[in-house]
């Protein structure tokens, strides 16, 4: 009677070991299982259409070291260029007669003011002074498309269909300028980030003055 208990005993102990055993094994594959390993690896940023995003959509970005005297005058141009573009489209909130309008200036202003910290991250890649010269800003009253101080008055004090059509004539000119811009960095320029740029803005300035030019109608 004591060899039965002993063993079954023993044998019990045996299917507990067994058992414990068993625990930390996948029973659908005989091996360990265990959490899942995190990716850190950041998806890309993708654009509305699901394309992904070109790396100088991201604001701040510093360039390689590839550059001319072009890339660098591209960014010292294009920075005032954009800062009156948003300054314009900032008096559209509550001084435009239309809603597209209102719109239209409030995408403006997403899309330069991150571009502008593109374009400074470029010149410090480039140890690159953010200005040309130390003058002030109305040395870039001559610039492709920018506006006189004399016109922004106007603009300022306008509102309703009267800022809408000031707002819409002054812009396209505007961008034009900024077009004429980044076409002379695809055809001089030397820095893939800052040419890839100039195309994005080739691209996005293009499509507002046919937007602008629909609202003129």
């Amino acid at each position: 009677m004591k060899s039965t208990n002993a063993a079954a005993t023993a044998a019990a102990l045996t299917a507990a070991l067994v058992l414990t055993g068993c625990a930390g094994q996948d029973t659908s594959g005989g091996t360990p299982t265990s959490t899942p390993a995190v990716s850190t690896t950041s998806e890309p940023a993708t654009s509305e259409s699901g394309t992904p995003k070109p790396a100088t959509s991201e604001p701040g970005m510093r360039a390689s070291a590839e550059h001319n005297d072009a890339d660098i005058a591209f960014a010292q141009g294009m920075i005032p260029h954009h800062r009156q573009a948003i300054e314009m489209s900032e008096l559209a909130d509550d001084r435009a007669g239309s809603p597209e309008l209102r719109r239209l200036a409030a995408r403006i202003e997403r899309a330069q003011a991150p571009e502008i910290a593109t374009l400074r991250g470029f010149l410090s890649s480039w140890d690159a002074p953010e200005s040309a010269t130390d003058h002030g800003a109305g040395e870039h009253s001559g610039m492709s498309g920018m506006m006189t101080d004399e016109q922004l008055r106007r603009l300022e004090r306008s509102d309703g269909t009267t800022f809408d059509r000031l707002f819409l004539d002054m812009m396209i000119d505007h961008h034009e300028g900024a077009l004429r811009m980044a076409r002379d960095q695809l055809a001089n320029g030397t820095s893939p980030e800052a040419t890839e740029l100039a195309r994005e803005i080739i691209d996005t300035q293009r499509a507002e003055i046919t937007e602008m030019r629909g609202l003129l109608e």
